[in-house]
Formats: C-alpha cells, structure tokens, sequence
C-alpha cells in the first residue's frame, strides 16, 4: 500500500477522542507479525506501542503519534470521513492533526530494511482529550520494562509557511491560575459603606493583562499573564459585589514558574483580600539543538526539502511534552498547521509524501 492510500484508509476512521474506531485493527495487519506490540487499555482509552528490534544495540527512536481527532463540527466542503483526492487536496479531519503524520511514519517504519537499533511506534486515543490515560501512561510502562526510547520524533504538524520550515524542540509550560478578590457587597447608592472589588482592580489590572513575566530568550517567547475571564456582581445596577472572579493562563519559559506567578501577584496586590489557585498542565522543555535526534532532523528535511529549517518552540501543548518529562531529547515535525481544528481542515497530498520522505531518510542515515 503506497503512502496516500494508506493515508486516506486512516482518515476515514471515525476515530473521535476518545475512540479508536477500531483503527489499531488495521494497523495491525498493516506492519504485520515483524512488528511486536504491547496494548495499554485504561478506561475508555486505547494505546498501542509498536516496536521492532533490528540490532542489539541500544538506539532505540520512537515515532508517537495520536489516533484521535476534534469532533467536526457544522458547514464542511465534503463528508469530513471521505478523504477524497480533490486537485491535489485532502480535506478531512484529522488530515493535518495528525493522521498525516501518523500515515507517514507507519509507511516509513514498515519498509525500513534496516536500523542501528529499535524503531518503535507508539500511538494513543487520548490526545485530543484529557491527555491522562494516553502517551504518558504507555512512556511509565516503558520505564517499568526499562525500554525507554533514547529518542523520539512526534509528528503533529509543526510548518508554518511552506512544507519544512519549521520543527519544534520543546513546548512552552501552561499555568492556570484562579483568582478571587474580596470586597463587601453594599448600595450603589453608598460606596463609603463598601469594598467594591471592581474598583480595587480597576487600577490594578492594566498592570498585569498582557505583562511579560520573563523576557524570553533564544528558544521561548517571553511567559505572558493572559487574563481570560473576569466576572462580578449580581447582574444589577444597584448592589456593588460582594466579590470578583478572574482567571487567567500563563504559557510558561523555562524563567517562569508557579512561585514567579505567586510573588507577582502579592506584589501587585499588596493589602488587598484574595484567594490564589494555581495548577500546572505541562512543563517547559526544550531539546538541545546539538543531539541526535534534532541535527538528523535537520539533514533529513535539507536533503528532501532542499531549504533550512528554523527550530521553535511556538503553540500550544503536545504529547512531546511527555517525553520531555522522561528527559527523552525529541522533535515535532508534520506538515503544515493552518487549519487544525478547523471546518475543512485539509492538506496537500504533496506534503505527505514527503513527511513520509522525510521520515524514511532519517531511518536511513541515522
């Protein structure tokens, strides 16, 4: 089966997180008794981890992936299951997040004659989702089994502009945070007799929306206080609230952490009466430019896309978060992210194939 084939077939899985849709069935044909497989079932999520032993030496790269996709949503161009070739488009879900990746690494893992090592193909159901039972369950079983990767390529789609121009070698962290100001609730008509918390904020909140926590540096973007949700009051013009609710995310540095968040806001909240509540969804990691697995990239996409790829750490989160958590060095490369989660999220049968070049010219010459 060539790659677009193989392509469409996944794409036409009706594979909404959680589910599988019965997808790893066919994938299990596909590579076929070669390839060894653990199952990890938890719940209402399914993973799958592939691997096949060339060598006995110890490298050992891992292709992850998610089989899941967004629900679709209303106002597609075509039935968002087809998958039809039109003028050289796909448009289906899941066509750039992220079954083009995964179509493209299982092509390249099931014709790679030869590697210095272990390949091995890990897969979940739950990264659209809750992200708890998924990738990071299967990496704990692996460090049990003491058979952790030594590193690892995530194909969610990373390009922005053209086909190659970017790879991702960490993730920014994300913090939420959960804040409640006190006031005493009173008469509009008598604002000396309350503490409207409104008012306590007013002065203060143009001094954090938007502020930069840190100022970034080679890889991350400065770690922004983005305030958003603020509510208040009783939906009435005549009571002043008795307290003001805000909420806010900070997509973190490596210079920013939940104790930053913390001292920020005593600062700038000296003498009032507040409540503070912050929770961690992912840390910050980055991959050393200078190991295996981000310089092979590299060679790989030069050789098949004849341009110079920037290396980022831009977005949201991603699966690679994981491993970064097991201190595995690994990259994101895919095709182009312009229309995840979208109506008519598509993607050019040209860029497959060459994810799926790509991925087998770093097999090769690793």
């Amino acid at each position: 089966m060539k790659i677009i084939p193989l392509f469409q077939k996944l794409l036409q899985y009706k594979s909404i997180t959680p589910s599988d849709a019965g997808i790893y069935d066919f994938i299990d044909v596909y590579l076929g008794d070669s390839w060894q497989c653990i199952k990890l079932d938890i719940e209402d999520v399914t993973n799958r981890f592939y691997y096949k032993k060339f060598n006995d030496n110890d490298e050992h790269l891992c292709f992850a992936g998610h089989v899941d996709v967004v629900p679709t949503g209303e106002g597609w161009s075509v039935d968002p299951f087809e998958a039809e070739v039109i003028d050289g488009v796909i448009t289906a879900r899941g066509a750039q997040d992220m079954k083009s990746g995964v179509a493209s690494f299982l092509y390249a893992c099931k014709n790679a004659t030869n590697f210095k090592g272990t390949l091995s193909i890990l897969l979940t159901s739950d990264e659209e989702g809750e992200a708890i039972n998924g990738t990071v369950k299967v990496l704990e079983l692996l460090k049990e089994k003491n058979f952790l990767p030594t590193s690892a390529i995530v194909a969610e789609p990373t390009c922005e502009d053209v086909f190659g121009d970017a790879i991702k070698v960490g993730r920014r962290g994300s913090i939420n945070g959960y804040f409640e100001l006190k006031g005493k609730q009173g008469h509009a008509a008598y604002p000396e007799k309350a503490i409207n918390p409104v008012h306590k904020i007013a002065p203060i909140l143009p001094q954090i929306a938007g502020f930069n926590l840190d100022n970034g540096d080679e890889f991350f973007s400065p770690s922004q206080f983005v305030v958003t949700d603020i509510r208040s009051g009783m939906e009435v013009t005549n009571v002043t609230p008795n307290k003001l609710n805000m909420m806010f995310n900070v997509r973190n540095s490596t210079k920013t952490n939940q104790e930053t968040i913390k001292d920020f806001i005593a600062t700038k909240f000296d003498g009032l009466d507040y409540t503070l509540r912050l929770t961690q969804g992912s840390y910050p990691f980055v991959t050393d430019s200078s190991t295996d697995v981000v310089k092979n990239m590299q060679k790989s996409i030069k050789a098949v896309c004849k341009i110079e790829t920037k290396l980022s750490t831009a977005g949201g989160t991603s699966d690679a978060r994981f491993f970064g958590k097991f201190k595995i060095p690994t990259v994101e490369f895919g095709v182009k992210n312009d229309t995840i989660h979208a109506i008519d999220e598509r993607v050019e049968v040209k860029d497959v194939e060459k994810l799926a070049e790509v991925f087998e010219n770093i097999i090769k010459n690793w």
